[in-house]
């Protein structure tokens, strides 16, 4: 229980400091965005270079891994169709939803429960690595795809090479591109020089904090609509409760893990949706009040969320 209330109350805090921020306008116009791109450009690839950097080879692979994918692909594979032919959502706005249904902050809420309810921080680690190498690269690249092209009415030649540009926009995506730098120094056993990983340190801090206050922004003068929005309500039922039901699933049944091992799955998966999906959103123009109020309100959640899930899924 401490352990929910504590990642509750850090988070709060700060997504109170940027509405605080975003109600007087001291950072002037347009600041939600300027953070949301510092995080997205400079904050989120220095924490995918050092986080992967120091991961096993073998953490990539393991049992534990596969448990939060079969979480992650229920949620998703539930989504897309309902959100497609019956929400009638576009496809940017499907990808900013399957990530909104399934995204889990592994950070700054994931972090003190793992210490505090679960009595292990490697916990969050599975749900970390698979967003990190797998869902954050392959929905950006998806993204960035499918950008629409600037405004005018180019020609023929010109719309082609518009396709084109779009068809390559992943290979200069920043996160991306620290994904697979992240990656390569895994598999390689490369070590950061202490000239390098230092500066990146810094950076790296930006991330978390930087999209919280950008969240916490965005709520200034905004009304959350989710109570009354198909396309929330179904992305935090599925965050909420799919996700927590079939992780247990997956690690029970499906790769036979311990008592201890299931509950703490379980734990992680039902963690409310992180920041980063509000960013990305920013980032691409598309589904910004779909993220935002999934986010809030799966926060919310959290706390009963997780206390249900230590009664009906004990650790042993």
């Amino acid at each position: 229980m401490s352990g929910v209330l504590t990642g509750f109350v850090v988070v709060a805090a700060v997504v109170a400091v940027g509405y605080a921020l975003g109600r007087t306008g001291v950072l002037g116009p347009g600041a939600q965005t300027v953070v949301s791109r510092l995080v997205f450009f400079v904050g989120t690839p220095a924490l995918l270079v050092r986080t992967l950097a120091g991961t096993e080879p073998a953490e990539l692979l393991s049992a534990q891994v596969g448990v939060t994918a079969a979480g992650v692909a229920a949620c998703a594979l539930l989504w897309w169709p309902v959100a497609r032919w019956w929400l009638r959502l576009g496809a940017r706005e499907l990808v900013v939803g399957a990530l909104g249904s399934s995204y889990v902050n592994a950070v700054n809420i994931g972090l003190p429960v793992a210490a505090y309810v679960l009595g292990d921080l490697t916990a969050v680690l599975p749900a970390l690595l698979l967003q990190l190498v797998v869902l954050t690269p392959v929905a950006l690249a998806v993204l960035d795809v499918l950008q629409p092209p600037p405004a005018g009415a180019p020609g023929a030649p010109a719309r082609r090479g518009a396709r084109a540009r779009r068809l390559l926009a992943p290979l200069a995506n920043p996160v991306l591109l620290a994904s697979a730098a992240g990656l390569a120094l895994t598999l390689t056993g490369t070590s950061l020089p202490t000239a390098l990983d230092r500066p990146l340190e810094l950076l790296a801090g930006l991330s978390v904090p930087g999209a919280l206050l950008a969240f916490g922004m965005s709520l200034h003068g905004r009304v959350a609509t989710g109570l009354a929005r198909r396309d929330v309500l179904l992305a935090t039922g599925l965050k909420s409760l799919v996700q927590p039901a079939a992780t247990y699933a997956a690690a029970r049944w499906g790769f036979g893990l311990d008592a201890a091992a299931v509950h703490a799955a379980t734990v992680v998966a039902a963690l409310p949706t992180a920041q980063n999906v509000f960013t990305f959103a920013v980032r691409y123009d598309a589904g910004r009040e779909l993220a935002r109020d999934t986010v809030l309100l799966t926060t919310v959640l959290c706390v009963p969320v997780v206390l249900l899930v230590g009664v009906l899924v004990p650790g042993g």
